[in-house]
This record gives structure tokens, C-alpha cells and sequence, in this order.
């Protein structure tokens, strides 16, 4: 079952890297193994893109991010978000880039505290 994870998750980083405006980094970067939960995460893409949605999974909880500051495209976002405790966090994200193209993409971490 983790090996067809790490193959989803592979294949849907691709994707997102194939679109017209593609994230560049995310901090923590892409399947990190870090020491505390971080109080925000970091997506910074190519160009400019207008977020429409940011989910955070982790084990059987699932929440948005507060997107409410973030007005336009921009191409730099640094979402705030709350502590689930140690284990591996999933960030799904949706948006637009400012070519009008829809956008998708995920990303992971995992917290040994």
C-alpha cells in the first residue's frame, strides 16, 4: 500500500510540474522528515497563480487552509496551519494560473517528534 502511495502521490507531482505555471518549491520540501510540526507551510510557484483550495490530511483528519489573505495571483504563498501531532501530512492544492489554466498538485511530509 505505500509503495501505490508514493506512486499517486509521484505521479500527481509530475502532473503539476507539467502545468503552465508549475511549483517550483514547498517547505517543508516534498516527503521531508522533520522534527516538529511546522506552523506554516510554503508553495512557491513559477509564476502567477490564484489558490482556490489547500487541504491538509493527516491520518483520519482533514481541513482547509485558510486562504482568506491571499487576493489575485501571486506566486509566493505561505499558509499558516495547526499542529495534528506527529505522523505524515498530505497537502492537496487547487488553483488557477493566471494563463487561466486550472491547476492541481500534492505534496507530503512526516513529522517523527
Amino acid at each position: 500500500m505505500k509503495k501505490t502511495f508514493l506512486t499517486s502521490i509521484t505521479l500527481i507531482w509530475a502532473t503539476a510540474a507539467a502545468a503552465h505555471s508549475p511549483l517550483e518549491s514547498t517547505v517543508p520540501v516534498n516527503e521531508a522528515v522533520v522534527e516538529e510540526v511546522p506552523s506554516e507551510i510554503v508553495l512557491d510557484f513559477k509564476g502567477n497563480v490564484r489558490l482556490t483550495r489547500v487541504t491538509l490530511t493527516h491520518a483520519a483528519h482533514e481541513a482547509d487552509l485558510d486562504l482568506d489573505g491571499f487576493n489575485g495571483f501571486v506566486s509566493d504563498y505561505t499558509i499558516p496551519m495547526q499542529s495534528m501531532g506527529a505522523g505524515t501530512y498530505q497537502i492537496e492544492w487547487r488553483g488557477l494560473g493566471d494563463d487561466g489554466h486550472t491547476m492541481n498538485g500534492t505534496f507530503s511530509f512526516t513529522v517523527e517528534e
